[in-house]
């Protein structure tokens, strides 16, 4: 009878402490959960590494799982949505053969407030090198298949409003000088875009333009079919081949 009760009270002693270690992981998720969310409504004018990393671990999806179109679509939906911030908007997103480039903009300027991808696939080594060098050794480690990130190059080096790195931050005066306003118009940074085009690709002409803090981003075409992005430093009117997206597939515009 006295080694029955003893593993009774045992069995109890064991359901109880197991009680507390699951309220205690819930309290714990459910506090996480908050901090998480009270993160993304404090940043939410801007995106910063620390903003975008934490987010998009959220939406890992299984590297087996192929992206399609309309799931990048509900992504970039739902990372607008976490930014809290009502005046920015989707402009379009361009699916490319290693990622979906989505392009999000100010409601009330209408200028272009910073640009984001979606890996399809691992990106190969070498894929940042580009018009920048940079970008390489900085996100390289940030090609998670299925998660929404900052587009490398122009977006984090040059975007003087929404990059950390652009505004006075650790890579704030890389290849920028320190001044307010733009110095090189759109038809300057236009024929800047097309000289390089016409020095490293065949029948390649420059497309539609979108206006970013700091700096343009053009798509391009060859032989009149869409072939990639390039980016104008609106400072110095440097040029920038995004060359990270592989061969163009198809886009979506949102109104």
């Amino acid at each position: 009878m006295k080694n029955t009760n003893s593993l009774a009270l045992l069995l109890l002693a064991i359901g109880l402490g197991s009680l507390v270690s699951v309220l205690g992981y819930s309290a714990y998720a459910a506090t996480s959960y908050v901090q998480s969310t009270n993160w993304n409504r404090r940043y939410s004018n801007q995106w910063t590494m620390g903003g975008w990393q934490r987010w998009s671990q959220q939406l890992q999806t299984s590297p087996t799982t192929p992206i399609m179109l309309d799931q990048a679509k509900q992504i970039a939906q739902q990372y607008l949505a976490s930014t809290g911030n009502s005046n920015l908007a989707i402009k379009e997103i361009m699916e490319f053969q290693y990622n979906f480039y989505i392009n999000y903009y100010e409601k009330d300027t209408g200028i272009g407030a910073f640009e984001m991808l979606i890996w399809k696939q691992s990106p190969p080594n070498g894929m940042y090198g580009g018009g920048g060098g940079m970008g390489g050794g900085m996100m390289g480690s940030y090609g998670t298949i299925g998660t929404v990130v900052p587009e490398p190059g122009p977006n984090m080096m040059w975007n003087t409003k929404y990059s950390p790195m652009g505004q006075g931050g650790m890579m704030g005066n890389w290849n920028q000088p320190n001044t307010s306003g733009t110095t090189i118009t759109k038809d300057q940074a236009t024929q800047n875009a097309q000289t390089y085009l016409n020095s490293n690709f065949k029948n390649a002409e420059v497309e539609m333009a979108t206006q970013f803090y700091g700096y343009y981003t053009f798509d391009f075409t060859v032989n009149g079919n869409i072939a990639g992005m390039l980016s104008v430093n609106a400072y110095t009117g440097q040029v920038w081949y995004h060359s990270w997206h592989g061969n163009f597939i198809q886009e979506v515009e949102f109104d």
